[in-house]
């Protein structure tokens, strides 16, 4: 079913008794030519564009939970490509240029708002960090703009500029860069999945991963064994673990990242602002809710939810950036499990395993990632190669020494 306004307005006349699922609940077949595992926003990218680019439509998707249940559904809905250096920026950049023709190719609302993120910067070094950061994106082809501090106040008039710590200088900004409805974008790249043949298979977690030969010859399930040609791992916070299933140890470590809400608000912030003294970020939902988050938990965890000792340093941020946000009351709280790897960059490779597939390593960068991400894993799953956008996101960088430092904080995952 095409959805469009004349579409609702047809339902509307006939009691909405027309609606179609937006997606099958197929049972599992016994083989397939590939398996994701992972129903999140990356496995249900890559199985789209396996279909669309492809024409490889014998794809199942296993997700242990609902669809979307993971990091997709649990993020701060951020879309940006200001990234500095040459293996993340072009990634990113790609993945933008497909987020702003997402809804139309899906025939899905994904609440595309590109309002704008703006990093604000607080010294003359940082000015420096982002003029170069903004040159190196618009060689890229990418929008940046570096504002002075009267340009942020035309825009953001409520930022504590005179900040004894940490007064607001200006800041970079990306125009083109917004926010995207979590839910909406999972449900879109199902919904077009399904059309296409795939099978979306949900409540079904993969226990084990069976061998033989240096092959992958397909996954133990609750919902029994289903054999594969082809296996891509995109399981996020949960890669680690998956991962020791064929018997791999991946560079990487599993942290908390968690994201608040507030009471509904009237407009109160058009952009998204990040501020340049503490790993903070802000913007306002359609609902009039303030979406905000922080840093990392800072220990390594599996938990959906965070610890109170965050809750306060991003609190703290908040009011430092914008004072009247003191008053504001919070909802709620929640936790996504980063997948944070040795450099602050993810991994798109091959591995060891002939014919096993990962995609991990995500850190901060998953959601904005989600299209670029679908599409270089499925090019890399249907033609054993990496796409040229992916190349520096092999797996084996860091034993070569070819780490893609974005933060410059070296091989520490925390860190990133």
């Amino acid at each position: 079913m095409k959805y469009s306004a004349f579409s609702i307005f047809r339902e509307g006349l006939s009691g909405n008794r027309g609606w179609k699922p937006a997606w099958r609940e197929p049972d599992p077949k016994a083989h397939y030519d590939v398996i994701i595992v992972g129903g999140g926003g990356h496995g249900l990218a890559t199985a789209y564009y396996l279909a669309k680019n492809h024409g490889i439509t014998n794809v199942a998707v296993l997700e242990k939970g609902y669809l979307g249940s993971g990091n997709v559904g649990r993020n701060t809905t951020i879309v940006r490509a200001n990234y500095l250096l040459e293996g993340n920026e072009p990634f990113y950049a790609h993945s933008l240029r497909l987020w702003e023709g997402l809804e139309q190719e899906l025939n899905f609302n994904a609440m595309m708002s590109q309002r704008g993120v703006i990093n604000l910067y607080h010294s003359d070094g940082q000015r420096d960090a982002f003029a170069r950061r903004g040159n190196a994106m618009r060689l890229a082809g990418e929008d940046a703009e570096l504002l002075d501090r009267e340009q942020v106040r035309a825009l953001v008039p409520f930022l504590d500029f005179d900040n004894a710590r940490f007064p607001v200088q200006g800041g970079l900004m990306q125009r083109r860069g917004g926010t995207a409805r979590h839910d909406g974008v999972a449900w879109g790249y199902a919904r077009g999945a399904d059309s296409r043949g795939v099978d979306l298979i949900q409540n079904c977690e993969v226990t084990g991963i069976r061998r033989e030969g240096g092959r992958v010859t397909g996954v133990e399930t609750t919902r029994g064994f289903i054999g594969c040609n082809r296996l891509g791992l995109a399981a996020a916070g949960n890669s680690g673990q998956v991962a020791e299933m064929a018997g791999m140890r991946l560079p990487i470590e599993s942290q908390v990242l968690q994201a608040f809400v507030s009471e509904g608000l009237k407009p109160f912030i058009d952009q998204v602002v990040t501020f340049g003294a503490a790993l903070f970020y802000l913007s306002q939902s359609d609902k009039g809710g303030l979406v905000f988050g922080g840093s990392l938990d800072m220990y390594n965890s599996y938990a959906q939810r965070g610890n109170l000792a965050t809750v306060e340093s991003v609190m703290e941020a908040a009011c430092a950036m914008v004072p009247s946000i003191s008053r504001v009351k919070v909802l709620r709280a929640w936790g996504g499990v980063m997948d944070m790897s040795m450099d602050g960059s993810p991994i798109i490779d091959r591995t060891p395993l002939d014919n096993l597939y990962l995609n991990c390593g995500w850190c901060y960068g998953g959601f904005k990632a989600t299209p670029a991400s679908g599409w270089c894993f499925a090019h890399l799953l249907a033609t054993g190669e990496s796409h040229e956008l992916a190349c520096a996101l092999r797996l084996d960088r860091f034993t070569r020494g070819y780490q893609i430092d974005e933060t410059g904080h070296g091989a520490q995952a925390n860190l990133h």
